[in-house]
């Protein structure tokens, strides 16, 4: 069986990732991959704003390359989306990033939980030693709340991305999970298995098997993510994922084209 279009997936353009598109798809079919999507991180109004996403004069280079991949694996499904830091205050700018490409999704994604601090930056990590977890956790999930209610994403990105460097609540947070999935099953919004994180500290899929659970109580559709930043990457663990996934009870992932949905069996 062919294992599920893989939606997360990075350029050299974002400056923390390597191989262009084309080897990314190149490796996505020897897996015997069908689908693939490309989603590098956004440009945001001012190319200083931090150091790992494209320009904004690229985004144009970036829709070249994926174009690119597609006319070299004809054979291939390749998407063309983004993946968009939800950050309050920057609404009207992703309204005008969504109206300048044919974008068959956009995934929307909490980094920061400030104007200035993005919690999973391995070079700002040291913030974490100041802050009490469960209110990082709540600012957090607060605004992946926001991002799923926004109306402007067809995917939530890892939606515990906050558990990266094991700095763990010693609270419950169960409440902040079911909101944000009661308001993603609301907006009629996706959530991705994320297998960046078993690369990561936490050393666990994002997100955890209990968000997973709730998810598919809910009936909130669901997505596969490798997260991929190297052609290696790609479709990496997906075997995991689709075990956490049937496990928690799911049968069905999404596919999309020009942001629309449809349903497919894992």
């Amino acid at each position: 069986m062919a294992l599920p279009a893989d939606y997360h997936m990075h350029t050299p353009l974002c400056r923390h990732a390597e191989g262009e598109p084309t080897e990314l798809a190149a490796h996505a079919a020897a897996l015997g991959m069908t689908e693939i999507g490309f989603s590098d991180h956004n440009p945001m109004p001012r190319d200083d704003f931090d150091e790992w996403r494209m320009r904004a004069d690229q985004l144009d280079e970036y829709v070249a390359k994926v174009e690119q991949a597609r006319r070299e694996h004809p054979n291939l499904i390749i998407k063309l989306a983004l993946e968009v830091d939800y950050i309050p205050g920057y609404e009207d700018w992703i309204k005008d990033l969504a109206g300048r490409h044919p974008w068959d999704y956009l995934i929307g994604a909490v980094h920061y939980v400030s104007e200035s601090w993005a919690l999973d930056s391995p070079s700002q990590i040291s913030e974490w030693k100041t802050r009490d977890p469960f209110e990082v956790w709540s600012v957090y999930f607060d605004r992946l709340t926001m991002a799923a209610d926004s109306g402007l994403f067809d995917i939530i990105a890892h939606a515990d991305l906050c558990k990266k460097f094991c700095c763990y609540p010693r609270r419950d947070c169960t409440l902040l999970f079911r909101k944000f999935l009661e308001t993603a099953k609301r907006r009629d919004v996706a959530m991705e298995l994320n297998t960046a994180g078993l690369r990561k500290d936490c050393k666990e899929i994002y997100p955890s098997p209990a968000i997973v659970r709730m998810a598919s109580e809910i009936g909130v559709p669901i997505t596969f993510a490798s997260d991929a930043h190297a052609p290696r990457e790609v479709g990496m663990n997906f075997n995991e994922a689709i075990q956490l996934a049937r496990s928690a009870g799911y049968t069905n992932c999404c596919r999309f084209a020009k942001r629309k949905r449809q349903i497919v069996p894992i």
